[in-house]
């Protein structure tokens, strides 16, 4: 079974000297659990390791998670890191504490509409596609997307997103983090929601204030 308290305990280590190498504080790195394709069982045993962001990249799946565990879903912030169909944005707007995957006006005015008929804001990072090979908008596009999502009501535009190809040599990852960065400057935008379990420590060394991981804390997915 897997030992997700020596695990996580692994990753924290990893995250410290990652942070340390660029004379960052590791507190200023926010871990996102992922536990998309895992029973809420293995959510419970997070909050009680003290994780307080959970990842999830379906809606309908996050709600039955969040019915099961109850109050106890209200413990940690729920992170929307997938892809982002139109008709689930108002259940997103509803169950998520942030969005990180808006990459179009469309879902973007989605968004927008029904935090307002919600009377709520939401915090939301806009996904770059800086390898051409996952969804988000393409980085030439960005300083404009953003200027004009930032004028949307309810929408919080923290920064940005990307996902890096899966490469055996994680140090090719690096002019895509870099990319990110580089735009989020250019956008004055804090937030950098990128690395996973295979490429977090580049991702960080390049500016990463967000990795998302969850293999290396949960193991294999089930399905």
């Amino acid at each position: 079974m897997t030992n997700i308290a020596e695990n996580l305990k692994g990753v924290k280590e990893r995250i410290r000297i990652a942070a340390l190498k660029v004379h960052k504080s590791p507190d200023d790195i926010k871990l996102v659990a992922v536990t998309k394709g895992f029973h809420s069982s293995f959510i419970k045993e997070a909050i009680k390791l003290k994780i307080t962001d959970i990842g999830e990249t379906k809606v309908q799946e996050t709600i039955k998670k969040q019915k099961k565990l109850g109050d106890l879903s209200k413990k940690v912030k729920w992170h929307m890191i997938g892809y982002l169909q139109s008709n689930k944005a108002k259940d997103a707007v509803k169950i998520f504490d942030m969005i990180h995957s808006v990459d179009r006006m469309k879902i973007a005015k989605k968004i927008s509409d029904y935090c307002i008929l919600l009377k709520k804001e939401i915090p939301v990072l806009v996904q770059v596609n800086t390898s051409g090979l996952t969804h988000g908008i393409d980085p030439g596009n960005t300083g404009e997307f953003v200027n004009e999502i930032r004028k949307l009501d309810g929408i919080q535009v923290r920064g940005l997103m990307t996902i890096a190809p899966y490469v055996a040599d994680n140090e090719e990852t690096i002019p895509y983090f870099h990319q990110l960065r580089e735009l989020a400057s250019k956008c004055h935008l804090k937030e950098l929601s990128m690395g996973m379990t295979n490429d977090f420590e580049v991702a960080i060394q390049e500016g990463a204030t967000m990795v998302r991981i969850g293999t290396a804390i949960f193991g294999k997915r089930v399905r």
